[in-house]
């Protein structure tokens, strides 16, 4: 099977794909289309040393910063250095570490944290963290973060100046590296409602959702608010609703369809054209024109009997032209997803032909969907 004809078979499946099938549930639980507002995970970061490297730490010279945190580090533990002395150590690393407090968190779970080097350390593989507060915007210290590194990346380097590299052996992670401190305030049992936040904005499912729960729970439960939120009246005790919100997010939704879109990656000339394309009447010529420009070189000499001849290059070129035979079709009004691909098809189209066809819909405003370009 040619390129061409898997890519156009493949939009064809997908054009079956787009329709509803009887036996597959276009539903979806509520707990897959929105998330509890306020239940949210917060961001946390850090400035601390990595220590142990094999001679692939910072080069102090170009980064003083890490010697000023090394000595500051040293003065906290008791340790006074000599006015003027200016250590020279390549096994130690600045570095920030940063994570991610989850929702509910308590006090002595532990979290992932992530570490990369912020000077010119070569490698932190074999480096160990030392103990770093871990801050949130707030400014107020969260997390304590300390432990062994694991990095994936590797890298050396010859006496010559080549070196070879594999994935980033300049960041690393510390599991469970992280112990919380502090909790971070929720609003979670507070008021008398909480809202839904629909994880793609869409009127018709945030109507559904609403009515959903309503014929579930009792009308006047659960208000439409915008195209995101859905307000709904919860209990007021914690351990209820906790129980309110286990019931309500696995309530089956009807979600609304999703606006007909054509994506484009330019990169790959991958083309997804989703259910519910549409276009008005237009025709497309399809069709290449080649023009090859062909020079060459020649070396001219004078004849054996010839006075005062001079050996001279002259160009010679040549010009090609080739055009495939053009063909033309006719897209009638509210042509389907299927009736394209079969009319592209027909054409014999190539992906980047495809991707200049739909453009040139869209730019003759035929094409009655988003066309999306990444």
């Amino acid at each position: 099977m040619r390129p061409t004809t898997r890519l156009i078979a493949l939009l064809a499946g997908l054009a079956v794909a787009g329709a509803p099938l009887a036996d597959v549930p276009a539903t979806q639980r509520i707990k897959d289309l929105a998330s509890v507002q306020g239940v949210r995970s917060n961001q946390l970061v850090g400035y601390g040393i990595v220590v142990g490297l094999d001679g692939t730490g910072d080069q102090t010279t170009q980064a003083p910063f890490t010697t000023q945190s090394l000595m500051n580090w040293l003065k906290q533990l008791g340790i006074t250095l000599p006015a003027g002395t200016n250590p020279q150590l390549k096994n130690i690393a600045a570095v920030s570490v940063h994570a991610e407090l989850p929702p509910f968190v308590k006090t002595g779970q532990t979290i992932d944290v992530t570490i990369s080097s912020i000077g010119n350390a070569r490698s932190l593989r074999g480096g160990s963290l030392l103990v770093t507060p871990l801050r949130g915007l707030d400014g107020q210290v969260y997390a304590m973060a300390q432990g062994n590194l694991i990095v994936n990346g590797f890298g050396a380097q010859a006496n010559d100046g080549s070196k070879v590299t594999v994935n980033v052996p300049t960041s690393g992670r510390v599991p469970n590296g992280a112990t919380v401190e502090r909790l971070v305030p929720s609003t979670f049992a507070s008021g008398d409602t909480l809202t839904l936040s629909l994880h793609t904005a869409d009127f018709t499912t945030a109507t559904r959702l609403a009515r959903r729960i309503n014929k579930e729970l009792g009308e006047d439960t659960a208000t439409p608010v915008d195209a995101v939120s859905v307000s709904v009246r919860a209990p007021t005790d914690a351990g209820q609703r906790v129980a309110f919100l286990s019931m309500l997010e696995n309530l089956d939704v009807d979600p609304g369809e999703a606006a007909a879109r054509v994506i484009i990656n330019s990169r790959t000339g991958t083309v997804v054209i989703g259910d519910h394309v549409r276009v008005t009447p237009a025709a497309v010529s399809h069709g290449s024109l080649t023009v090859t420009i062909k020079e060459e070189l020649k070396v001219s000499q004078p004849t054996a009997l010839s006075q005062g001849g001079q050996t001279v290059t002259t160009p010679d070129s040549a010009i090609d032209v080739q055009q495939k035979s053009s063909r033309m079709f006719l897209f009638e009004p509210g042509v389907s997803l299927d009736e394209i691909v079969r009319a592209v098809n027909q054409v014999g189209a190539a992906p980047g032909d495809l991707v200049a066809i739909l453009e040139a819909l869209q730019q003759a405003g035929a094409l009655h969907a988003e066309l999306i370009v990444i």
